[in-house]
């Protein structure tokens, strides 16, 4: 069950306690991202390593989500944005992309009632017309119950391509012009950041891809422009509280230069 989350201020005064309180808020406030972005890899090799279907690496994938959504909620992440169903995911085997399906609905509804009892909002992105009517619904259900909650924002791509995304922002400022909203001229970088913000998901601060793969893989084009990206070999089933501290260590090292441990952020999570 996720906990209210703490000071985040408090993970450094464990360690770096000969700053004021004051200082150590300062830096806290500013070295931590507000927005993660993960590409969660490596279902699929955790099974096979095992001699397991593939489905039994993305039911234990499913629970690393909620591992790691109490970890951001601790900590005060503001938004985690998961990449769960690329648009290319797709051309995977009938039998593996329905399995996905049923567990992307067992999900929403497990875990809806979970969500509002500790205040995360969920934002479900992507193109929905390929889903089931009754997926749709469910997906629409959950985000409305959950639209009041202020504490973190989880976003979960589903049949989503960043190119796909870019295009759709594109469309939409173009229909604003078409009716007069707009006129070509107003049409700059400044608007089309707007668009993501209101109608997807804006910058990133750090992106984490599990599984041992360096690329992107169509995910957040436009909001990976100037993110901080950390590649591990983990397979995400594996990828625990543990690790995530890694990667969010890794990530106030390069940003702030300011040198807290990973043993820093999970003393604070188990702590919780």
């Amino acid at each position: 069950m996720l906990k209210a989350a703490p000071s985040r201020a408090a993970f450094l005064f464990m360690g770096y306690n000969y700053m004021s309180a004051s200082e150590s808020a300062d830096h806290v406030s500013g070295a931590f991202p507000r927005h993660v972005a993960i590409i969660m890899d490596g279902n699929g090799r955790w099974a096979k390593r095992r001699g397991k279907l593939r489905v039994s690496g993305h039911n234990e994938g499913a629970k690393t989500v909620r591992k790691i959504v109490r970890s951001a909620s601790i900590l005060g992440i503001e938004q985690l944005t998961l990449f769960a169903f690329s648009s290319e995911n797709w051309r995977r085997p009938l039998d593996e992309v329905n399995n996905l399906m049923k567990l992307f609905m067992n999900v929403l509804q497990r875990e809806s009632k979970n969500l509002n009892k500790n205040n995360v909002r969920l934002r479900i992105i992507g193109g929905r017309s390929e889903f089931s009517l009754a997926l749709q619904k469910k997906m629409a259900a959950v985000e409305a119950n959950t639209a009041q909650n202020n504490g973190l924002t989880l976003n979960i791509a589903a049949n989503y391509g960043g190119r796909w995304d870019i295009t759709e922002q594109m469309r939409s400022l173009a229909e604003r012009v078409s009716c007069g909203e707009l006129q070509p001229s107003d049409m700059n970088e400044t608007l089309l950041q707007q668009s993501f913000i209101q109608n997807s998901v804006g910058d990133v601060d750090l992106m984490i891809r599990t599984g041992g793969e360096h690329r992107i893989s169509n995910f957040l084009i436009w909001q990976l422009a100037y993110a901080e990206l950390y590649f591990t070999e983990t397979l995400w089933p594996d990828f625990d509280e543990q690790a995530f501290s890694d990667a969010l260590a890794s990530y106030v090292q390069r940003e702030r230069r300011f040198g807290c441990t990973s043993e820093q952020i999970q003393h604070l999570i188990s702590a919780e």
